[in-house]
């Protein structure tokens, strides 16, 4: 679990300076036993209209795309 976990927050390494530059930010809170990215966002992400698609079109995409077990994101608070 400590590998995936890894491997999460070096993939939101590459996205955290998209967000950045629109004053957000992403942090990782966990990831479930059953495969699920749990994530806070931060700045102006967080309350942001926009994060939702933010999460789905930019951030879900992407893990999965680059770990193809991540089973679903989801935002936490």
């Amino acid at each position: 679990m400590e590998d995936l976990k890894a491997k999460v927050q070096e993939v939101l390494d590459t996205i955290r300076p998209q967000l950045q530059a629109d004053g957000g930010d992403v942090e990782l809170v966990d990831v479930t036993a059953d495969n699920q990215v749990q994530l806070r966002l931060q700045g102006q992400c967080r309350g942001c209209p926009m994060s939702q698609m933010t999460l789905a079109l930019v951030i879900e995409r992407t893990l999965k795309e680059q770990i193809p077990q991540i089973e679903g994101v989801e935002a936490v608070d």
